[in-house]
């Protein structure tokens, strides 16, 4: 045994003796595609460019056009494609030159050169943006973009993509479609926190929209969330109260719509202010009348407002004579002016009909859960379950055309 003990060990270390070398494992460079392919042709404006990559990552992207001049570009979350600032230009030629690196630093490098098509002459799908920039609203806002004639639900994963949605402090959240597809909201879980900056870019020039249209525009805007307000609104006692950070500030008397013209039950948002307005129902089969009204705040596209009714101050409090709006005093609406802002939450319990989705900005008027059941799009990690092939029809659904100064009011 003792002899065996040096055998043992010269095996052991044989592989330390002078002169004995291991071959070096070979380790490939990442493979890398990058789209559209070299040499393409009538790409839309509204390209990207996509990376595909295994056994790396992307370090670098180049975008050029045809002068030689770079084309700013941004990184999808997701790292698939490289978004450029601003449309591309019809029938311009670009070329992108993508790097991928690997974990042992090795490279690989791929061109690709593509023309895009020239100005289309189809029609566009109109999309409206209410996100304006440069605004301060509350903490309810949602990222609302209408589209007319709706989107058609096959088409609606294409033109989800392109809305971008940044938050600073992060704050995800996702879109989620109106059933008929006129309109598409993005909110949060929770209302958005005091403070936050919001980003929207709706990138939707030159994108194919099914076969026989094209999107309209590209629209940008930056806004802040303001402070914490809402207001809460009880039909059985007649009372608004109004709150600031959670906590009650205000109560104010209301006469809200009488039996034939009923106020909705729901969660509504501020759409617009008004410090003078009028109500014209003449179209309406349930109006027929004009009037002159001061401080107004929109929360349907129906027609519900809250707004000054010195005539009513009678009833407010005890009676509903309103065509559905929500009157308050003079003085009231005055003082409402000054503390609400566009995006606020507004709750209404008790009447005898619940609000329509998609009759204004209708966002929280579902929970979470079927909130992201509108989406085109699977949502974001943690945030909610995929949505399935097939639109979930309990959605935000509905939908109706955007405000018009025509209203019922009342």
């Amino acid at each position: 045994m003792l002899a065996a003990t040096p055998l043992v060990l010269d095996g052991c270390t044989a592989d330390r003796m002078p002169g004995a070398r291991h071959p070096e494992r070979k380790v490939a460079p990442p493979e890398l595609t990058v789209t559209p392919g070299d040499q393409s042709r009538d790409v839309p404006i509204s390209a990207e460019v996509g990376t595909r990559v295994s056994g790396g990552r992307i370090t670098a992207v180049r975008i050029t056009d045809d002068k030689g001049a770079e084309v700013k570009a941004e990184p999808r979350e997701d790292g698939s494609a490289w978004v450029p600032s601003k449309p591309l230009q019809p029938k311009r030629t670009y070329t992108a030159e993508v790097t991928a690196t690997g974990d042992k630093g090795k490279t690989t490098t791929r061109k690709t050169t593509f023309t895009t098509t020239p100005k289309s002459t189809k029609p566009a799908i109109t999309s409206t943006l209410y996100f304006d920039g440069n605004q301060t609203y509350g903490t309810a806002m949602p990222v609302t973009v209408a589209f007319d004639p709706p989107i058609p639900k096959a088409a609606r994963a294409d033109v989800q993509r392109r809305l971008f949605v940044k938050t600073n402090p992060p704050q995800p959240g996702t879109w989620s479609w109106l059933d008929d597809g006129s309109e598409v909201y993005y909110r949060a879980p929770d209302f958005w926190r005091p403070g936050t900056t919001i980003s929207v870019r709706s990138g939707l020039e030159g994108l194919p929209i099914g076969k026989d249209r094209v999107g309209d525009a590209d629209r940008t805007a930056t806004s802040k969330i303001g402070r914490q307000v809402s207001l809460e609104i009880d039909n059985a006692t007649k009372q608004m109260s109004v709150l600031r950070d959670g906590k009650l500030i205000r109560k104010i008397p209301v006469s809200l719509g009488k039996p034939s013209t009923p106020t909705s039950s729901g969660k509504m948002v501020i759409m617009e202010k008004h410090q003078y307005t009028t109500f014209d129902t003449r179209g309406d089969p349930m109006g027929g009348y004009v009037v002159d009204v001061e401080d107004a705040q929109r929360l349907t596209d129906g027609g519900e407002f809250i707004h000054g009714a010195p005539w009513s101050e009678g009833d407010q409090g005890q009676t509903n004579v309103s065509h559905g709006c929500t009157n308050v005093s003079a003085a009231a609406a005055d003082w409402l002016m000054g503390v609400t802002q566009v995006g606020d939450l507004v709750t209404f319990t008790g009447t005898e009909v619940k609000l329509e989705a998609g009759n204004g900005w209708t966002a929280w008027n579902v929970g979470w859960d079927e909130f992201v059941k509108g989406s085109a799009l699977p949502v974001p990690a943690g945030l909610g379950p995929a949505p399935t092939n097939t639109p979930h029809p309990g959605a935000v659904a509905g939908g109706s055309p955007a405000p018009t100064p025509s209203v019922r009011g009342g």
